[in-house]
């Protein structure tokens, strides 16, 4: 079968266009032919695959009247969801033949009327060839690493203020990757580096290099007030690093309302709680990394393309 993958244009590696990436990937192991673009332009396709429901409405609505015989999935991203579906995504809900949430959580914000056309495909991750962790000792004493881009609903320099709180003979080091796409926090990342000695911005990283911070870290912090489906997550549980995260549908999802290590979006005191209490107490870090690799099964690419397969039979009984 021909696939198209939409994913919205972008100026920077996104979680987006990582995901349309990876699921070709996996499509293409099922035995499709995959192309991937920004937007559809009467391509030769019999699926569509369009990732934002709003961003790509566009290439939804094109698709559906020029292919009445094709099949349309949508995949809602986080900027879809929350704080609220527009009317744009919901229009493209109404076109779609099937509809993919990358965390459970997210279903409750699909409307009643299309969710048993929805499914929950979990992000999956793939860990490096080595974690690293027992090879590499960070010289500089306790790491803690951020890995997202710099916009607000990132809220990215939360772990950079919590570290300010921590006691003087703390040796914790904050090493955040991610391109700035929000100005603001061009000059608010020049001061922390400046007047934070613990902080340290590392700008843009491949995804192996991302990876590799992750997987060589003592701990991985995600601050987002709210994340469609959060791969830096399942990096994070493949590679055996501990997580703090902030309270949203994604971290829970993942994670589970009782994970010891959660914290109130915007709480850089509770944060900076969690930071003190990974690098001075080995039993509460060791307990996160033992909760985190329970989940290890969850993020298997072999559990996405699963995820895929079952939907394409659904969508296609009579076979692809």
């Amino acid at each position: 079968m021909d696939v198209l993958i939409v994913s919205p244009p972008a100026s920077v590696q996104n979680g987006n266009l990582a995901t349309a990436e990876e699921w070709a990937a996996e499509l293409t192991n099922l035995g499709h032919q995959v192309q991937i673009a920004s937007s559809f332009q009467d391509q030769d396709a019999s699926l569509l695959i369009a990732i934002h429901a709003h961003k790509s409405h566009p290439s939804v609505k094109r698709f559906h009247e020029v292919r009445p015989g094709g099949r349309i999935v949508v995949a809602l991203a986080g900027t879809d969801l929350y704080p609220a579906l527009s009317s744009i995504s919901l229009r493209s809900l109404e076109l779609s033949h099937r509809i993919v949430v990358l965390q459970a959580k997210a279903l409750a914000r699909v409307p009643a009327s299309c969710r048993s056309k929805t499914h929950v495909i979990n992000l999956s991750a793939t860990a490096p060839p080595s974690s690293g962790q027992e090879e590499e000792t960070n010289p500089n004493g306790f790491q803690a690493c951020v890995v997202g881009h710099l916009r607000e609903v990132k809220d990215p320099l939360r772990t950079a203020a919590a570290s300010r709180l921590l006691p003087s003979q703390s040796s914790i080091t904050v090493r955040h990757a991610g391109s700035i796409l929000d100005e603001k926090f061009r000059s608010a990342v020049a001061v922390e580096e400046r007047e934070n000695p613990r902080y340290q911005w590392l700008g843009a990283l491949s995804a192996e290099e991302a990876l590799h911070l992750i997987a060589t870290s003592d701990l991985l912090v995600l601050s987002s007030i709210a994340e469609g489906g959060a791969r830096v997550l399942n990096e994070a549980v493949v590679s055996g690093t501990p997580i703090l995260a902030a309270r949203n549908d994604a971290t829970i999802s993942l994670l589970g309302d009782h994970y010891p290590g959660l914290f109130d979006p915007g709480e850089t005191v509770a944060l900076a709680g969690l930071l003190h209490r990974c690098e001075s107490e080995p039993e509460f870090l060791a307990d996160l990394t033992r909760r985190v690799m329970q989940h290890a099964a969850e993020c298997a690419e072999s559990r996405e393309q699963e995820a895929w397969k079952s939907l394409l039979d659904e969508l296609y009984p009579e076979g692809t």
